[in-house]
């Protein structure tokens, strides 16, 4: 067909047939995500999902949370690599909705790109895909939009949503958390996906640092640590919550560590953490010193290697640490829970000490 026979959405800039492609070749990363439940495959108006599973349940609560990758998909775009950006738009969902006890079921995706490119699609897809594996939930839905005259033809962003349920008598939250636990610290892979604004300022317009540059402190070229794909924990959390007394869990993403932490603090109870129990990755430190960022500012942006916490019974924190690590999870006993001075003030977390 020639450009004046081209359809007024393809003059547009809207290619359907590319996006025909991109559905065909991601098909088969979709696939691997299958449950039992899921009735059909994709390409139908929405994804369906046998609810009997949930018929089961005595008392069935969903759980539901939505979220984006935000800034760290112009790392990316940037260094040309789709199949990891995957984790970090999982991590950021499953990973919000398994520290209730839920175990998710479903995740539905919105891809909306400048160009559909249906090899790059296929490869944020897979992405996708691979991490549902991992957190054990079907890629149930999505769409892919193309938004010519809005967004640049190699730029993109990926956004998507998750379903869970839980049973009501077996949801985590402040109102088990008791003075006397201990918080469990899980190790972070890295930045996951949060405060990429302030990195990329830092690192790459203020320092004028490129992503291929060798960086010693980090062991390789800084593009491949900001691209590190964000660790999801659902499965790890599930099996903990299984064989261990838990009463409460925090995501540690935006906002960093004691803000998160303080949402599953209840009334009248505060958390002391130990920064002298761990040490921060070197991109934490190298962040903080070229950009010449406070304590205070650091922790209240980044994870500082800290990805999610537990507060649990301090006579189980030995089995927790020891069945996480047999998962493959770093994780130490990093803090307490201790009575407020005022039992009428709200939940707290306060940072002590000096990292190691």
């Amino acid at each position: 067909m020639s450009a004046n026979e081209q359809s007024a959405y393809a003059r547009a800039g809207v290619d359907i047939e590319a996006g025909d492609k991109a559905v065909q070749l991601m098909k088969q990363w979709i696939s691997r995500t299958e449950r039992s439940e899921v009735i059909g495959g994709i390409g139908g108006f929405a994804g369906l999902f046998d609810a009997s599973k949930i018929a089961r349940y005595h008392h069935p609560v969903l759980a539901t949370s939505t979220d984006g990758v935000g800034t760290k998909v112009a790392i990316a775009q940037a260094m040309d690599v789709h199949d990891t950006i995957g984790f970090d738009l999982m991590g950021m969902l499953v990973d919000d909705l398994v520290v209730t006890g839920a175990e998710p079921l479903w995740v539905t995706d919105y891809i909306a790109c400048g160009k559909v490119v249906p090899e790059k699609i296929a490869s944020i897809v897979k992405g996708i895909a691979d991490a549902c594996v991992v957190a054990g939930c079907a890629l149930l839905g999505g769409e892919v939009a193309e938004h010519p005259g809005l967004l640049g033809p190699d730029e993109y962003d990926v956004a998507g949503a998750t379903t869970g349920v839980v049973e009501h008598d077996d949801m985590l939250g402040p109102d088990r958390v008791r003075s006397g636990d201990v918080a469990v610290a899980m190790a972070s892979s890295g930045l996951h996906a949060n405060g990429y604004s302030l990195v990329r300022k830092v690192l790459l317009t203020d320092a004028g640092w490129s992503l291929d540059r060798e960086v010693p402190e980090l062991g390789r070229a800084l593009g491949a640590e900001l691209l590190e794909p964000t660790r999801v924990y659902a499965l790890d959390i599930l099996a903990l919550i299984e064989a261990v007394e838990v009463h409460a869990m925090s995501h540690i993403t935006g906002g960093g560590l004691a803000n998160n932490l303080t949402r599953v603090v209840p009334a009248g109870l505060a958390v002391r953490i130990d920064r002298a129990t761990w040490q921060p990755p070197s991109i934490f430190r190298l962040v903080q010193e070229v950009g010449a960022i406070s304590q205070p500012d650091i922790e209240a942006t980044l994870n500082q290697g800290v990805g999610m916490v537990a507060l649990l019974p301090a006579d189980r924190a030995e089995d927790a640490v020891a069945l996480l690590a047999r998962r493959g999870i770093p994780a130490w006993v990093c803090g307490e829970v201790v009575s407020a001075a005022d039992p009428g003030l709200p939940g707290s977390v306060e940072l002590v000490g000096r990292h190691q």
